[in-house]
């Protein structure tokens, strides 16, 4: 397997030369790693013609070598990009695919140019326009309606990634003993989690939420709706990463949005917009949202994927209590 290496020019070009990715007279002048990726090793590639983004999945996650991933996730996110490139709308807030490799776990797409992802709005203080989370209800809204099936079928299943997701949103952080020391992030926040690790109603809810998140359903899903798959350009927020997409329950990336805009202090004029934009809002099935909200607000507080918070511990304990609330309905 070819190995993607910033540091390895030469043998990038031998690769993208015999793949047909490189044109005539073109070489690469620069190779930079484009922003700090969790899940795959990724690179923007200069020329002397134009730029590219390459990303390579590995049998691990980028961001923590010790979690097994499955390498087949970039061809998942390959086959997303084609899906969506029928619908103008929804590919104008995504790259286009340029090209995969599928010995390599190898995948071209375009560059957006200069830019930042939304991480920073975990910065106290910082807020998310209105109009970027109309455009995002917008995206999520279309995907789901573009794509809706009336039958359920095993395209674009992504059972594996989805089985690393649900261990790590369902279960991990609900243990009592995962070998996780909380306090290494925040002091007192292990005695914090430890409350609702012995809840067994909790437990039981988010098992059955667990279930549901396995299940397949009839509407395509982003899989990762969060700041982190948000980019702020120069053309405006775009939307990246779908190697987590599946068919499944839309209420599943729905509050993983909702989950993140209470995550990242968003006022509650804000969060409220969601439901004014999002279509067929009242079609959806309120405790499952809620209950889809609550775990990813928990997992995200007492889990492994920890997000870069300027939060009180206070304010992590009142987070929690609702998100306790969210998911047992009361």
């Amino acid at each position: 397997m070819f190995v993607l290496d910033a540091n390895n020019p030469a043998d990038l070009t031998v690769c993208l030369t015999n793949l047909g990715w490189l044109g005539t007279n073109e070489e690469i002048t620069s190779l930079t790693i484009p922003g700090a990726g969790n899940m795959n090793y990724v690179l923007r590639v200069k020329t002397n013609q134009r730029s590219f983004i390459l990303k390579q999945a590995r049998g691990y996650v980028e961001k923590y070598p010790q979690v097994a991933a499955p390498a087949e996730r970039v061809l998942i996110e390959a086959s997303f990009y084609d899906k969506i490139k029928e619908n103008d709308f929804l590919q104008h807030f995504m790259p286009e695919k340029l090209g995969v490799d599928v010995a390599n776990k190898l995948v071209a797409i375009e560059d957006l140019g200069p830019a930042n992802d939304c991480t920073i709005l975990y910065q106290d203080g910082e807020e998310l326009s209105v109009a970027s989370l109309e455009k995002l209800v917008s995206y999520l809204s279309t995907l789901h309606q573009a794509f809706a099936k009336t039958r359920v079928d095993d395209e674009l299943a992504n059972e594996e990634m989805r089985v690393l997701n649900h261990e790590h949103i369902f279960k991990y952080p609900f243990m009592e003993e995962n070998g996780f020391d909380l306090n290494t992030i925040q002091d007192g926040l292990q005695d914090l989690a430890v409350v609702y690790k012995k809840n067994n109603a909790l437990r039981q809810r988010v098992e059955v939420l667990g279930g549901l998140y396995l299940s397949k359903g009839k509407y395509l899903l982003h899989g990762d709706f969060y700041p982190g798959s948000w980019l702020q350009t120069q053309k405006g927020i775009k939307v990246i990463d779908p190697e987590f997409c599946f068919f499944g329950s839309r209420e599943f990336d729905l509050a993983v949005f909702i989950a993140h805009l209470h995550l990242s202090g968003q006022s509650e004029a804000l969060i409220v917009k969601v439901a004014e934009n999002y279509e067929s809002f009242d079609q959806l099935n309120s405790a499952i949202l809620n209950g889809f909200v609550g775990t990813e607000i928990m997992r995200r507080l007492i889990g492994l994927a920890q997000l870069p918070l300027e939060m009180s511990l206070d304010k992590k304990k009142m987070l929690l209590h609702i998100a306790y609330e969210l998911i047992l309905n009361e």
